[in-house]
């Protein structure tokens, strides 16, 4: 009996460790969207054996509970050190997957997780030395990492990666009232400073900029320079100019944002394909009006100009909306009709458009209807949006480049801080008491209309991962902030960022210092700090009116300006702030749908045409509304035969049964 209770104990025990190791093969501790390279039997030796760069590589186990809990530590390194790619790669390697048992077996890994550090152009050492410390915290490795790289040999040294050693004060003085082509760095620090490496490794991707250090040291150096306080940053200008940089916070992540955001310094293209930016020049070389803007600023005619591109190009590409379409609209309209902090003509256009789809008991709308009321076709006064695109804070280097999917980014961060600023604002709509109704509502519209199906795939993923955690309007606020960094972070350095407009951690130090906060030697964010940051940026008192055209347009157009507009189309070698006219005959049948990532998207000032309606009595109606007339007029005749009808036999019944023959 005992025995057979033992066998029986054993096969549980079996079947329990199996299901374990079954459970750890199929949820995976590192995935593409980490910032790690995942190597296996066959890519390994390829990708260390001299190379042009280091390697760290950690050899793991998917079913060691301490790799498991050191797999977001890991992640985090990997990504706080990204740019430093070209000098030395972070890697991962899984011993429990079978096809790797043999290359962990020849590479002697005996326990996990293992580190192992394989020099750049290194044909001897395979196998890579292996660290031993203990401490295996963020900041040690990274710093390790940093010691690693400066002992490769000069003949070594890896291929992209510049100098880390200081420099002699002698090569600082000759800069001094020079004209060079770039800026150039130089960080005074102290001799166990790791700062001045790290920062020159943060650099290496872009360019127009030379990152240097000096030590405190050397004393005639920083009488020189006025240095009292280290670390510190002493930048040279290509004019020849040269000043202490002021940075709030003396902390590497300061020291790298404020480099990073220098004007002309961006991050080095990947293709040849990609021009460098001409500011204020389309892709034909002529000269259009480069707006200056402040980026403390947002600006209503991005706001106008997105509202104008979805109302009247993206949603045409829908010719009718019923169904899920017609309520995703309708409750759109209606988040943005209630938040919106616009102009008196735009809010009084969005209201009479809710009220109008409200009011319609018709199961489904033809988008021309919605257009008819968007362009104001009843001749309403006071009712008036933008009819073309006008970018300012969202314009970018050339047409391609940011624009829409920027002006959406802001609408809907204004919206989410209205409905937080604003509680009453959404009352007897459905969605009072909902923290989640700009997020859902965005969500849904994303879904729904917004042109490129792969941005709003990244964003479904996104809104599945987490959005359910969200339960106040504050909480909403800082969910939106941290998914549209999360995208800023998925896109740096892809074709579809802009080199004048890094994609970057927003926002930026210069914007808000007390936003960011160091842990351990690593980047935090003070949320508390970050949500009121956001609440005075996005708020309605930090909207710029300037460039926006609404203000001066309260009043409709008169019916014969109609006959003058025209159409434009998007096209890939105009700059974006070219309002040009094109005939109605070069239009397309379809308009081309557009990108939410900024990912490849093409917009421009696009005007769509005004259909003529009929006028009477000095009022303008549409064709839907003749059409509707038609129908009130067909039911009230139907009505007035029935009840014509009705009374007319109920009267002879009545006389019917009344009737007395004479006798």
């Amino acid at each position: 009996m005992a025995f057979s209770m033992a066998v029986a104990f054993c096969v549980k025990l079996s079947l329990a460790v199996g299901l374990l190791f079954v459970q750890a093969h199929s949820t995976r501790l590192y995935t593409e969207e980490d910032p790690v390279v995942i190597l296996n039997s066959e890519s390994l030796k390829r990708s260390v054996v001299n190379s042009s760069s280091a390697w760290l590589i950690q050899f793991y186990s998917s079913w060691c509970g301490h790799c498991i809990q050191y797999s977001p530590t890991w992640k985090a390194l990997a990504g706080d050190v990204k740019d430093w790619a070209q000098a030395i790669h972070i890697g991962v390697l899984d011993c429990a997957v079978e096809k790797n048992f043999d290359i962990c077996k020849e590479f002697g890994i005996h326990f996990y997780p293992t580190f192992r550090y394989f020099k750049a152009h290194d044909i001897t050492n395979e196998f890579g030395k292996t660290y031993q410390g203990a401490d295996r915290e963020l900041q040690t490795v990274r710093q390790l990492m940093v010691n690693f790289i400066q002992n490769h040999t000069r003949k070594a040294w890896p291929t992209n990666c510049p100098p880390l050693d200081p420099i002699r004060s002698e090569h600082i003085f000759s800069l001094m009232g020079r004209k060079a082509e770039h800026y150039t760095a130089v960080i005074i620090e102290d001799g166990d400073s790791y700062i001045g490496r790290e920062v020159i490794l943060d650099l290496m991707p872009f360019e127009g900029l030379a990152v240097k250090r000096a030590l405190s040291s050397d004393k005639h150096l920083m009488e020189k320079l006025g240095i009292i306080t280290v670390p510190s940053v002493y930048l040279f200008y290509p004019n020849g100019t040269h000043s202490i940089m002021n940075v709030q916070k003396r902390l590497r992540f300061f020291f790298s944002s404020f480099l990073k955001l220098l004007p002309g310094v961006h991050r080095k293209q990947s293709t040849s394909s990609l021009q460098q930016p001409q500011l204020g020049k389309s892709g034909q070389g002529t000269q259009v009006e480069w707006k200056e803007f402040q980026k403390s600023k947002v600006y209503m005619a991005d706001l106008e100009s997105g509202l104008h591109y979805l109302l009247r190009v993206e949603l045409a590409t829908h010719k009718t909306l019923e169904g899920e379409e017609l309520k995703t609209i309708k409750d759109f309209v209606t988040v943005v009709a209630k938040l919106f902090p616009g102009q008196q003509s735009v809010v009084k256009l969005l209201e009479t458009l809710l009220e109008w789809l409200v009011s319609l008991p018709l199961e489904k709308i033809p988008y021309d209807a919605i257009l008819d009321l968007v362009n104001n076709k009843m001749r309403i006064s006071g009712l008036y949006l933008s009819d073309h695109v006008q970018w300012v804070g969202c314009q970018g280097s050339s047409m391609a480049l940011r624009g829409y999917p920027c002006s959406l980014w802001t609408l809907f961060h204004v919206l989410t801080v209205q409905a937080a600023s604003r509680l009453d604002a959404l009352a007897n709509t459905g969605f009072e008491d909902d923290p989640l109704a700009v997020l859902q509502t965005m969500r849904r519209y994303i879904g729904t209309f917004f042109g490129c199906q792969e941005c709003g795939k990244h964003f479904e993923e996104m809104a599945q991962e987490s959005l359910n955690q969200v339960k106040t309007v504050d909480e909403a606020v800082l969910w939106l902030w941290r998914k549209h960094n999360q995208v800023n972070a998925r896109l740096m350095g892809s074709m579809s960022e802009d080199p004048a407009f890094p994609k970057t951690q927003w926002p930026t130090p210069d914007l808000c210092s007390t936003c960011h906060e160091e842990e351990e030697g690593l980047h935090v964010w003070n949320e508390q700090m970050v949500l009121a940051f956001l609440k005075q940026h996005y708020g309605a008192s930090n909207i710029s009116p300037k460039y926006s055209s609404t203000s001066s347009r309260a009043e409709p157009e008169s019916p014969a300006s109609d006959k003058h507009k025209a159409n434009t189309k998007p096209t890939s070698n105009i700059h974006h702030n070219q309002n040009l006219r094109a005939s109605p005959e070069s239009l397309p049948k379809h308009q081309k749908r557009t990108d939410l990532d900024a990912e490849k998207q093409k917009h421009t000032g696009i005007q769509v045409d005004a259909r003529p309606g009929m006028t009477f009595l000095g009022l303008g109606f549409s064709s839907v509304d003749m059409s509707l007339c038609v129908l009130l007029y067909a039911l009230s005749c139907v009505f007035l035969m029935f009840m014509f009808f009705f009374f007319h036999f109920r009267s002879k019944r009545w006389k019917t049964r009344n009737y007395r023959p004479y006798v």
